[in-house]
């Protein structure tokens, strides 16, 4: 058996070499709570048209490099300068490759010299990777010091269809170990941190996507989600983040956790600062038809119908539902004023706004738990008996390095052990159709109260039941796993940020249980200061073109406000 903490060591110390000397940070005088989202642009280490272009929006970036006016060397230059300080800042990066990210920029930039056009829709884009997408000669290590040192020998299908559509891939990003928690750390890389307070978590499993893109060390990253990995760190960091239903994007040639495992499937999504960057994406992957190249992936085509909303009136008065809580746990003050804000916003707006009855939460958060749990354990234990290290089992920054043991019923990747029997899984797979049945006949119904002649369009959801919280204390998934039973399409939006004079304690409300009386004792505002408060828009399957949309309205609205 090898010395896993020498490997990671040594796994470390490479990827810090790769750092250019002329990108390298002084760090000391940043305290570890400082909103750091601001540094690269203050630091000195940018130009003026540098800090322009990373600060703009996917739409407006395609649109000068397919017209020549920046070229991809330029705009690859800007973003990667602006991740590696994002990285030193916040620790999100794994994989980094500058030199081959710039010859591919050259090869795009000499195309469009030569020919006069675009390779494909995302030409030139600097795109990021979370570490389990293989790139063809990079490592895919994924927070386990068994596989550092394996190199992927071909691309994943999403890989090949972002580069075929002209998007220079140049960084990879930090992921937890097993990627089955909502913060992000692992015997590797070590824990990525907030932007905007770095004593807060960035969230996970894509954490340091989350980090990066609110950095705006990228402009379009990829991440996954199995139980909110993806609208977790958004949520956590003020991006957008779209979980896909189930085949809307390809995963083959991924590595991943819980292999065998496709119940609840994990997805890859976009995280992104502008919802132009939410659609590219979607747009580029489902009109490159990956159907054809890995044989999960769902056969529909891109529909500039379902954009348009003709399934929603049209775009015009559409009915929204927020849910206020799950039944389970109220959220904290600054979630109900992001609630509030939104449904201010959108009743000014012309659309009618109802309250959401959540059914059965609890039923679907045990059935995911033992979905996940029923070989959780043993999966966990054989990769990493490669080399003895431990199977992390706490987030806690007083418990970094701990022996194999459960994660604790709190966390979303509680480990049962023993799992169960093969007879009881599938009664766990019938339950799980059943509540899916039962929810979209609750859906169906509200016809009867919308108004429109048409059920709710949308549902409008916490994506957490706080904000960024401390290290180590993110204890539940539940606001976002539920609609990965569902297997519903959910966009997360930001809207606001935590004002510990606007966003005060409230009298205690009449507890649903200990949980909820545990996490209403949490909150002390000077604690979640500036963190990101987000909000959750929850289409139905596949529908992730009138989620964009309907995405688009929501934030037009906020931004008349």
């Amino acid at each position: 058996m090898s010395d896993w903490k020498a490997i990671a060591a040594k796994k470390k110390a490479k990827q810090q070499a790769l750092i250019p000397k002329e990108w390298i940070l002084k760090l000391d005088d940043i305290p570890i709570g400082a909103d750091v989202s601001r540094v690269p642009e203050t630091c000195g280490l940018m130009t003026v048209i540098e800090i322009q272009i990373t600060n703009s929006d996917v739409d407006d970036l395609l649109e000068k490099l397919a017209a020549g006016e920046w070229s991809s060397v330029l705009v690859t230059t800007a973003f990667y300068k602006r991740a590696i300080i994002a990285h030193q800042l916040t620790n999100c990066l794994t994989e980094i490759f500058v030199e081959r990210a710039l010859f591919r920029a050259a090869e795009l930039d000499d195309h469009l010299r030569k020919t006069g056009a675009v390779i494909g829709p995302l030409h030139g884009l600097p795109v990021s990777l979370k570490d389990q997408i293989n790139i063809k000669g990079l490592e895919s290590c994924m927070g386990y010091v068994s596989w550092v040192g394996t190199y992927a020998e071909r691309n994943s299908v999403l890989t090949d269809i972002l580069e075929n559509a002209g998007a220079v891939l140049f960084v990879k990003t930090n992921v937890p170990q097993t990627l089955m928690w909502s913060e992000t750390f692992n015997h590797v890389f070590g824990r990525t941190s907030n932007p905007y307070n770095r004593s807060l978590t960035s969230g996970g499993s894509s954490g340091g996507e989350g980090a990066l893109v609110a950095m705006r060390g990228s402009p379009l990253g990829v991440g996954s989600d199995i139980g909110g990995s993806i609208r977790i760190p958004a949520a956590f960091c003020g991006t957008y983040g779209l979980r896909p239903s189930y085949g809307r994007v390809p995963y083959a040639g991924c590595v991943n956790s819980l292999e065998g495992q496709d119940s609840v499937a994990s997805v890859l999504g976009p995280l992104s600062n502008s919802l132009s960057g939410i659609k590219s994406f979607m747009k580029a992957v489902i009109d490159a038809r990956p159907w054809l190249k890995d044989p999960l992936a769902v056969r529909k085509r891109w529909s500039d119908d379902e954009y348009n909303l003709v399934d929603h009136g049209n775009g015009k008065n559409l009915c929204f539902a927020i849910m206020w809580d799950d039944g389970l746990v109220v959220p904290h003050p600054p979630i109900i004023r992001g609630l509030e804000v939104v449904k201010k916003a959108l009743l000014n707006a012309g659309h009618e706004v109802i309250d959401w009855k959540p059914l059965k939460h609890a039923e679907m958060f045990k059935c995911l738990h033992d979905i996940w749990a029923a070989g959780a354990a043993e999966d966990f234990k054989v990769v990493t008996a490669v080399t003895g290290e431990p199977v992390i089992a706490s987030m806690d920054l007083d418990d970094e390095i701990s022996a194999v043991g459960k994660h604790e019923e709190h966390n979303n990747a509680t480990v049962v052990i023993p799992g169960l029997s093969a007879y009881d899984l599938w009664q766990t797979h019938r339950q799980k159709r059943i509540l899916r049945e039962e929810h979209l006949q609750l859906w169906e119904d509200t016809i009867q109260i919308t108004g429109t002649g048409r059920a709710v369009d949308a549902i409008i959801s916490p994506a957490a039941p706080y904000t960024a919280i401390r290290h180590g204390k993110n204890n539940t998934a539940q606001y976002t796993m539920v609609w990965n039973l569902l297997d519903y399409s959910s966009l997360v939006i930001p809207v606001s940020r935590v004002d510990p004079e606007i966003d005060r304690v409230k009298a205690p409300h009449n507890f649903y249980n200990q949980k909820d009386k545990a996490n209403y004792d949490l909150y002390n505002p000077a604690d979640f200061a500036n963190a990101p408060i987000s909000v959750q828009l929850v289409g139905r399957t596949c529908e992730e073109e009138a989620v964009i949309a309907m995405g688009e309205i929501v934030v037009a609205a906020l931004k008349r406000q």
